[in-house]
């Protein structure tokens, strides 16, 4: 039960920042506070997509990129609780907060240890929803604006700024959209990038190429970087779902 949530009622919070559209996953059985919640968070222009149950929710989060998740608990089939670890098991950054009825220390305690990032227990108002997702949002466009001009690793040495490269090779010149997806990947090392993330991240939201492209991508890096492409230590292939950078040093 939410208090106040009256559909159609909008707070028009301002913006992050400049034509982004934010999407969230809603993770929720009750169908009323469901509907209300996805009605109010689109008066907001945000892109929600609902889901009724914990392991539809994760179908969702495997096949797409989320900016911020929201999470009930008390759920049949899947828990509230292991769909966040499990969603923690491939991406550590994307904001996670609980929509719950379950309101003790016990419970807030649980949740966090999950992974999540907030808590909030039920009946609430939409205002105050609306400004923990705000704050979230805020403070995850604000890791993303730390910037790195070059990475090295291994033998290699990558200049984002001019897109040209060093490796045990010799020196290479990167394309403008090699540069982008070898640093989405650099900064998201050690974490599986699905391919809907790499889509909308690298050729945006209304141009997409085949994912068979990203698979070549990923070729070339192996054959630039890789001490061995044929046994990669970078760049991985995750099977139905992504890719993943790692790297020890």
């Amino acid at each position: 039960m939410l208090n106040p949530m009256e559909a159609g009622s909008s707070f028009k919070f301002q913006k992050i920042t400049n034509n982004m559209a934010y999407r969230i996953l809603l993770i929720e059985d009750e169908e009323s506070i469901r509907e209300t919640l996805k009605l109010n968070l689109e008066l907001e222009d945000f892109e929600v997509i609902a889901a009724s149950n914990g392991k539809q929710g994760l179908e969702y989060f495997h096949g797409q990129f989320f900016h911020l998740i929201l999470i009930d608990v008390m759920m049949p089939i899947l828990n509230g609780y292991d769909v966040c670890e499990q969603m923690r098991l491939t991406n550590t950054k994307v904001p996670i907060i609980f929509i719950t009825a379950k309101d003790t220390q016990t419970d807030k305690i649980t949740g966090l240890k999950k992974g999540a990032d907030d808590y909030i227990t039920k009946p609430f108002s939409f205002e105050e929803l609306m400004l923990r997702i705000m704050n979230l949002l805020r403070r995850s466009a604000d890791t993303e604006k730390e910037d790195f001009e070059s990475y090295s690793f291994g033998d290699n040495k990558v200049n984002f700024n001019t897109f040209d490269a060093t490796t045990a090779n010799g020196p290479i010149s990167l394309t403008l959209k090699e540069s982008m997806l070898l640093k989405l990947l650099i900064e998201r090392r050690g974490e599986v990038v699905s391919r809907q993330h790499i889509l909308q991240a690298v050729w945006g939201y209304e141009v997409f190429p085949s994912t068979r492209t990203i698979d070549n991508f990923i070729l070339a890096f192996r054959k630039y970087f890789e001490p061995d492409p044929r046994e990669p230590v970078y760049f991985h292939s995750i099977r139905g779902v992504g890719y993943k950078f790692t790297v020890n040093n």
